[in-house]
């Protein structure tokens, strides 16, 4: 935990100007049976028609660290830095499927892997994992403060009109409001941004694969 609060330290939330050319997602699956993990990356860039895949990398292993929770990054981490590793196009801002500084010690891991990096980060994910909030409205781009001992770690997103809201919180190197107005450019017509939408389809297929 020492590690994760030296790390928390040089976490910079800053304003990120623009939109990015590529942005990156990433996403990680495990197999019950076998213990491995699947990962993938995939880079996409937005233009007039939508959104283009760029790259995708993936590959198998098998996790070092034990699941333990509020230290997933620990466990998820090392493939993460791989994966970006291998990339021949290197993103501009990295989405993951997890938590921000929305975590108990302020690193999930996507503040974790973008002190690492230097990489402008955001954590989006499905439930939360701290703070307290008040149910954001049912249109797209309705949001609420996500809350934890009295600051400001987030915001409760409705990506989809009537579906559940996301939960978005910096990573490394980008203010809460500018991880916001990414995640809502970002997301197509689903609840989950394109970047980690896509990249878990591609872990299905990766795992697929591995399992004809």
């Amino acid at each position: 935990m020492s590690i994760q609060q030296e790390l928390a330290s040089k976490v910079r939330l800053i304003p990120y100007e623009g939109v990015p050319s590529l942005v990156g997602g990433v996403d990680l699956s495990y197999s019950k049976k076998t213990g491995k993990f699947f990962a993938g990356l995939v880079i996409i860039a937005k233009g007039e028609e939508g959104f283009k895949v760029i790259e995708e990398v993936g590959f198998t292993g098998t996790p070092d660290f034990p699941y333990v929770p509020g230290l997933l990054s620990f466990r998820e981490g090392p493939a993460v830095l791989e994966l970006v590793r291998r990339v021949k196009n290197r993103p501009d801002v990295l989405f993951c499927d997890g938590q921000g500084i929305a975590h108990p010690r302020f690193l999930g891991i996507a503040a974790h892997i973008g002190v690492l990096l230097e990489m402008p980060s955001i954590g989006v994910a499905k439930s939360r994992l701290v703070g307290k909030y008040e149910e954001p409205g049912n249109e797209k781009g309705n949001f609420a403060p996500l809350m934890y001992h009295r600051k400001q770690v987030g915001v409760v997103l409705r990506t989809k009109r009537n579906t559940k809201p996301v939960f978005v919180s910096p990573g490394n190197l980008i203010t809460i409001a500018d991880a916001m107005r990414l995640t809502l450019d970002f997301t197509g017509r689903y609840r989950i941004p394109e970047p980690t939408r896509l990249a878990h389809l591609f872990v299905n297929r990766l795992r697929v694969e591995q399992n004809p």
